[in-house]
């Protein structure tokens, strides 16, 4: 074979699909031809597929992104309209003369409320006892809290008054109820160094939760 014809016949193999199966079946391989190139067309389309479901993939975090910036902007709102609120809630409640008692009674009821409590109401209660009156200042019967809060706790022995003052409370209720409370509350406005250190660690021992007047402030800025 002349090397003309060699070229021609290369050129013809690599051209013309029906000549290629002809040569490869005298020589026993056109199934194999046929099935590779069966294989390439449907890598082909694989390819085709998987550009696609990139497109699809790109346009979905495309619409992601929009979404999380429209919630940032939302959230941007809201914080700002929470803002405005609280502004007004306070300068109202500086006309009216809402005292630190109904903050803390306010507080508290949104705490039962996010633990599935919301019909609960906090309010200040009443008790005779031995003869004697007894003020519960945060109060609330279903679900049973205890509470007292107070404005200034300055030294260590009114922190230790103040609690014991809460526990022999919560005596007389669990005694009139029949029942010990849910959730025991101390709520304190203002106390100095030493003292708050004596209420964390007197709290925790009688297992009563503190309340310090900054958390309710935080919770209304925030």
């Amino acid at each position: 074979m002349t090397e003309k014809l060699k070229r021609e016949f290369i050129e013809l193999l690599e051209r013309d699909r029906e000549f290629r199966y002809t040569v490869a079946g005298y020589l026993g391989l056109d199934e194999i031809l046929k099935k590779l190139d069966r294989l390439a067309e449907g890598q082909t389309k694989l390819w085709e597929e998987v550009s696609g479901l990139r497109e699809e993939q790109t346009k979905l975090w495309e619409n992601q992104n929009r979404l999380w910036e429209e919630i940032r902007e939302l959230r941007l709102e809201q914080g700002k309209m929470r803002r405005y609120m609280v502004s007004g809630f306070r300068s109202l409640s500086r006309a009216l003369g809402v005292t630190f008692e109904d903050y803390s009674a306010s507080f508290l009821e949104v705490m039962l409320g996010e633990m599935g409590y919301s019909e609960a109401r906090v309010e200040r209660k009443y008790l005779v006892y031995q003869g004697e009156v007894v003020e519960l200042n945060l109060f609330c019967e279903e679900p049973l809290v205890v509470g007292e809060a107070t404005v200034n706790i300055g030294s260590v022995e009114e922190a230790e008054r103040e609690v014991e003052k809460l526990v022999s409370r919560v005596r007389i209720v669990e005694e009139r109820y029949g029942r010990s409370p849910l959730m025991t509350i101390l709520s304190v406005a203002r106390s100095t160094a030493q003292a708050s250190e004596a209420l964390r660690s007197l709290t925790e021992k009688h297992k009563i939760k503190l309340i310090m007047g900054r958390e309710i402030e935080e919770s209304l800025s925030t």
